[in-house]
């Protein structure tokens, strides 16, 4: 059966209602993909190995994204990062490619890969309409990886866009959280989703995570202070500096704009801060997020066309707004709780979360409260 999810081991507070996997794949429509690539072990042999690193994506519809786009903004916490594609994003509003994930240098091979997935799907891009936008983020996964080998290709893009699936995702270190880091623990994929009561629409919210941030004696569960408890055994390397990355990719079917969409983002940041995070000043923390409810043609038949928009977004944001914060929250422990231990480049190690150590003290702390 594999590691449990964190909701199996008492980390988790009641809150709102999980969709049916717990994953953003509970949002209709969604899917994701992973390739995962492990390759060598020992001395770091710069270009050549060993490799831990990997690609995620997720397409929010099984259609073509470039001719039947979807509502979408990106939010910046912090701003150290390499993300591909995000400014079209913040001036149109919309997203035409499915959404990737990585490592660091990977970000223009696996641009590449999208491009060539883009121009495969609608041969008319750059000749008869206009280019296309790819969005990919990335966290630095070099502790365990070569970093410099850039051993994600287009061909394993493509593997992981036709192997995208909707159900059940694959967390822990898998796809592009192969090499990634959480509070000095293996962390890497890891995912969570809310549904909304029906008086605020019965909407559905999904996260998807790429962990790779925090310092050990700042982890946070359940309000228990779990890092100055509990630290990780020797990693094989350097101290971890004051830095680290996170990836969010946020989905819903509420009928939200680009604007409204932002606003989600943001809150984002309040999942993070429950679980531990200060967003260092090294960190390159950033959230994606997108809704399936509206499909925006390409190439209109008309100027106008009408859309299905909230009434009240009041209403809805009082109850979406904590489901974001709870799946991003959520999400984050996931990707701690499923990963399993791994060995890297130079013997540099990233041991698993001890999940029965962490109930117990989880369950201490809180002296029996629910």
């Amino acid at each position: 059966m594999g590691r449990p999810r964190a909701r199996d081991i008492g980390l988790v507070a009641d809150g709102l209602p999980t969709g049916r996997h717990n994953a953003i794949t509970d949002v209709p429509g969604v899917m994701v993909g992973h390739v995962t690539l492990r390759e060598g072990d020992g001395p770091l042999r710069p270009g050549e190995g060993p490799v831990r690193t990997g690609v995620t994506v997720v397409r929010p519809h099984g259609g073509n994204l470039f001719r039947e786009k979807v509502r979408a903004a990106v939010h910046t916490i912090n701003g150290f990062g390499k993300a591909c594609g995000f400014e079209e994003v913040r001036e149109l509003g919309v997203i035409e490619a499915p959404i990737a994930l990585t490592g660091t240098l990977n970000v223009g091979l696996v641009a590449d890969g999208l491009v060539q997935h883009a121009i495969r799907e609608s041969p008319e891009v750059g000749i008869r309409t206009g280019s296309v936008n790819v969005v990919v983020g990335e966290c630095n996964d070099g502790f365990l990886n070569d970093l410099q080998g850039r051993h994600v290709r287009a061909e394993h893009v493509r593997a992981a866009l036709d192997g995208a699936a909707a159900g059940p995702v694959a967390e822990g270190a898998v796809g592009a959280g192969t090499g990634t880091s959480c509070f000095g623990w293996k962390g890497g994929i890891g995912t969570a989703s809310r549904v909304v009561p029906r008086q605020g629409g019965g909407f559905a919210v999904g996260v998807l995570v790429q962990s790779n941030f925090g310092r050990p004696r700042d982890l946070l569960i359940r309000g228990v202070p779990v890092g100055r408890y509990l630290q990780p055994p020797p990693a094989g390397g350097p101290p971890a500096p004051e830095r680290g990355s996170i990836m969010i990719v946020l989905a819903t079917d509420a009928p939200l704009d680009s604007r409204q969409l932002r606003r989600l983002g943001v809150r984002a940041a309040a999942g993070l801060a429950r679980t531990g995070s200060h967003h260092g000043h090294g960190s390159g923390d950033f959230v994606v997020a997108f809704s399936v409810a509206q499909r925006i043609p390409h190439a209109p038949e008309s100027l106008t066309r009408e859309e299905t928009v909230l009434a009240d977004e009041a209403r809805a944001m009082e109850w979406l707004f904590p489901a974001v914060v709870e799946s991003v929250e959520e999400a984050v422990l996931n990707s701690l709780c499923r990963a399993e231990t791994v060995r890297g480049r130079d013997d540099h190690i990233r041991h698993a979360l001890p999940v029965e150590e962490v109930a117990i003290l989880v369950a201490r702390g809180r002296g029996g409260r629910d």
